[in-house]
C-alpha cells in the first residue's frame, strides 16, 4: 500500500511537471508497465484529479482543470514560495485578507517540519516604500479586467480621471486591454484606447468596468519588447527631468506626501518637518512648485535651485507692488 501510494504521489508529481505525458514515458519514469500507469490514473481519477486520456500515435495523459480543486503537490521551493506569495498578497488587493490567512494556515498545517521551520523562519513584513501612495483595488474589479485581458475582449469602463466634475456625465472608456502591472504601489492596465487611437494607461483604483464586454480583437504589438521596458520607460520618464532640487519643510511628511506627486521623495526629518525632493524641466519651474506648500521651508539645494528662488521672490514682489 505504501509503494502504490508513493508511486501515485510520484505520477502526480510527473502530471503537474508538464502539460502531455507519453503513456510508455510515464510507465519508463516510474519503473512500471503501462498497465499499472492505467490503474494509478484511475485511481488519481477517483481521488478527484481530473486526469484525461490523450489521443495520438503513442497514447498519453493530461492533467486537465476541474470543478474542484483536489489536493494539490509541492516541492519544497514551491511551498516555501507559496507561503511567502500568501504573506504579501494584502498589499495591494483588497478582499482577499480572510481567504489569504486561511490558505496560509492550511499551507502550514500540512507542511513537514522541515518545511514549516523555514516558513516560521520567514515572517515577512511589508515595508511599501510608496505606502504614502499606495492604493488598494477590489478582487472582483481586478479579476474582470484580468478576465478581458485574457479574453482579448474590449473593455468598457467608467474612469475617475483626476479633476474630472463629478457631476459632469463622461462618456465609458473603450480600450482593448493588454497587460495588468503594478507600479509604485499601485495597480494599472495597460491597452489600446480605441476613441483616441493611441496606447494608455489607465489605474485600475480608478475604473469601474462596465458589463457585458465588448468584441473579441487582435492584440497588438506594444511599442516595446515587452510590458515592462514600456512600463519603466513611461513612468522612468516623467522622473529624469533635468533639475532636481531639495528643501526642508516645516510640515509633516504624511501631509506633504498627499500632494508632492509622483517622482518625488517625502522623507521625515521631525514629526513636523520633511526633507523634500522634487524634479521639474526647469529651476525656476522647481522653485514654483516648492512654494506651492503652504508652509514654511529653507531651501537645501543645488545652489541653482537658491539662485532661481531668489529671482522669483523678486519677480513676485516687484508684481505684487
Amino acid at each position: 500500500m505504501s509503494e502504490t501510494s508513493a508511486r501515485l504521489l510520484a505520477l502526480l508529481s510527473l502530471l503537474q511537471a508538464r502539460r502531455d505525458w507519453p503513456g510508455q514515458l510515464l510507465a519508463e519514469r516510474l519503473e512500471v508497465s503501462p498497465r499499472t500507469v492505467r490503474r494509478d490514473v484511475d485511481r488519481l481519477r477517483d481521488l478527484g484529479y481530473p486526469v484525461r486520456a490523450t489521443k495520438g500515435p503513442d497514447g498519453g495523459y493530461r492533467l486537465d482543470a476541474g470543478a474542484d480543486l483536489p489536493p494539490l503537490l509541492f516541492d519544497d521551493d514551491q511551498a516555501i514560495a507559496v507561503a511567502v506569495a500568501l504573506q504579501t498578497a494584502t498589499t495591494t488587493v483588497t478582499g482577499i485578507e480572510e481567504g489569504a490567512l486561511r490558505a496560509l494556515a492550511t499551507v502550514r498545517q500540512v507542511m513537514p517540519a522541515r518545511l514549516r521551520q523555514r516558513v516560521d523562519a520567514l515572517q515577512v513584513t511589508t515595508v511599501d516604500r510608496y505606502a504614502n501612495r499606495r492604493t488598494t483595488v477590489d478582487s472582483d474589479q481586478l479579476i474582470a479586467i484580468g478576465t478581458a485581458v485574457r479574453a482579448h475582449e474590449v473593455l468598457r469602463f467608467d474612469y475617475a480621471a483626476p479633476g474630472a466634475a463629478t457631476d459632469e456625465w463622461v462618456p465609458p472608456r473603450k480600450v482593448e486591454p493588454h497587460h495588468l502591472v503594478t507600479w509604485g504601489g499601485r495597480w494599472y492596465l495597460v491597452g489600446w484606447d480605441l476613441d483616441r487611437n493611441d496606447w494608455r494607461t489607465f489605474r485600475v483604483d480608478r475604473m469601474t468596468p462596465r458589463t457585458p464586454t465588448g468584441p473579441r480583437f487582435t492584440p497588438r504589438e506594444l511599442p516595446a519588447p515587452d510590458v515592462a521596458t514600456y512600463i519603466s520607460a513611461k513612468f522612468h520618464g516623467q522622473d529624469q527631468n533635468p533639475c532636481r532640487g531639495e528643501a526642508i519643510l516645516q510640515a509633516p511628511a504624511s501631509l506633504i506626501a498627499q500632494y508632492a506627486g509622483r517622482g518625488s521623495i517625502v522623507e521625515e526629518v521631525t514629526p513636523t518637518s520633511c526633507r523634500l525632493v522634487l524634479t521639474a524641466w526647469s529651476w525656476t519651474g522647481l522653485a514654483a512648485t516648492f512654494g506651492m506648500f503652504e508652509c514654511d521651508l529653507e531651501f537645501v539645494g543645488p545652489q541653482e535651485l537658491k539662485d532661481a528662488a531668489t529671482q522669483l521672490a523678486a519677480r513676485y514682489q516687484e508684481a505684487a507692488s
